[in-house]
C-alpha cells in the first residue's frame, strides 16, 4: 500500500514537472511571438513614418515657391539658372535658347500702358525683329489698339495673368486656370484671333505645381536669361547704366526680358538694337529656337 502510494506520488510529480516544462514551453513561445510582433509593429510603424516623410517631403518640394534666379560668368557665355534648362523642359519651359548661334529672342512684359509700348514697337519695325509681348489683364483693357498693332506687326501675344499674382501661392488648378483663360479670352474679344499658348510666371515666381498646370493647360513657360532693373518708373536707369549691363551680359540664345512701362527702354531700343547687330546677333521669335531646339533632341 505504501508502495502504491509513493509511486502514485511520483507519478503525480512527474505529470506535475511535465506540465510544467509543458507550460514553460507555453510561455516561451508566447513570449517570442509577443516579441516577434512587437518589433514587427515597430518595425512597420518606423517603414510608414519613413513613407510618409517621404511624401510630406515629396509634396514640400513640389509646392515650394521660388523665384527665378540667374548666375553670370564669363562674358558672352549663357548664364545658369536656379533650375537647369533640361529640367524646365520636363514641363515645355525655357530660359535660355541654342548656345551655338548668334540669335537673341526678345521679350516684354506688359502691366500698364504708360506712352512707352508705341516707341518700343517703332524700334521693332525699323529692325524687322519679331519680340514677344506678356500682357496682363489691364493692359489689355486699357490699351486694345496697342495690342492690335502687336498682333498685326508679327508679334506674339503671351499671358502675364489677368492679375498679376504671386501664382506660386496658387496651387489649385481652378483658381490657376481662371487667371490664364481671363486673358486668353479677353485677348480673343480685342483681336478676334486665338491668344498663343506662352506664359511667363509674374513677378518670376513659380512652384513646380504651377509648371505642371500650365504645361497641363497646353502652356509653353518662358523665363528669361537677361534682364535689369528697368521696372521702377520713378528710379529709370541712364543709357550708359542699361548698356552696361545690356551689352556685356548679352549672349547666343538670350531670352530677353525688358519691361514695356520703362522710359529707358523706350529711348534706347533704337541704339540698343543697332549695337547688338553690331556684335553679330539676330532676332528671332520665342518658337522659333527654343522649341525647334528641342524637338531635335528629342528625335
Amino acid at each position: 500500500m505504501i508502495a502504491m502510494r509513493r509511486c502514485y506520488a511520483i507519478s503525480i510529480i512527474g505529470m506535475e514537472g511535465k506540465n510544467m516544462n509543458h507550460n514553460k514551453k507555453k510561455i516561451l513561445k508566447v513570449t517570442a511571438l509577443f516579441v516577434f510582433m512587437f518589433f514587427l509593429g515597430w518595425g512597420a510603424g518606423s517603414l510608414q513614418k519613413q513613407q510618409m516623410k517621404k511624401t510630406v517631403e515629396t509634396v514640400s518640394v513640389q509646392n515650394q515657391a521660388d523665384n527665378w534666379g540667374l548666375g553670370f560668368g564669363a562674358e558672352g557665355t549663357q548664364p545658369t539658372g536656379n533650375v537647369t534648362a533640361d529640367e524646365l523642359k520636363k514641363y515645355n519651359a525655357w530660359y535660355v535658347g541654342d548656345k551655338s548661334k548668334n540669335v537673341i529672342y526678345l521679350t516684354f512684359d506688359c502691366g500698364y500702358e504708360n506712352g512707352n509700348t508705341e516707341p518700343i514697337l517703332d524700334a521693332l519695325k525699323k529692325h524687322n525683329a519679331k519680340a514677344t509681348f506678356f500682357v496682363v489683364g489691364h493692359f489689355l483693357e486699357s490699351a486694345p489698339d496697342i495690342v492690335k498693332r502687336m498682333e498685326a506687326e508679327g508679334h506674339a501675344v503671351g499671358n502675364h495673368t489677368y492679375h498679376h499674382p504671386d501664382m506660386s501661392s496658387i496651387s489649385d488648378m481652378t483658381s490657376f486656370q481662371k487667371e490664364m483663360d481671363d486673358v486668353a479670352s479677353l485677348y480673343q474679344t480685342v483681336t478676334g484671333k486665338e491668344m498663343i499658348k506662352y506664359y511667363r510666371p509674374p513677378q518670376g515666381k513659380y512652384s513646380t505645381k504651377n509648371l505642371e498646370m500650365a504645361k497641363e493647360l497646353g502652356y509653353h513657360t518662358f523665363f528669361w536669361s537677361l534682364a535689369y532693373v528697368d521696372w521702377n518708373v520713378d528710379d529709370q536707369p541712364t543709357k550708359e547704366e542699361a548698356f552696361d549691363k545690356l551689352l556685356t551680359r548679352i549672349h547666343p540664345g538670350a531670352i530677353v526680358l525688358l519691361h514695356s512701362t520703362s522710359k529707358t527702354n523706350g529711348e534706347i531700343l533704337d541704339e540698343l538694337l543697332t549695337k547688338w547687330e553690331e556684335m553679330g546677333y539676330t532676332f528671332a521669335p520665342l518658337l522659333g529656337g527654343c522649341e525647334k531646339k528641342n524637338k531635335k533632341k528629342k528625335k
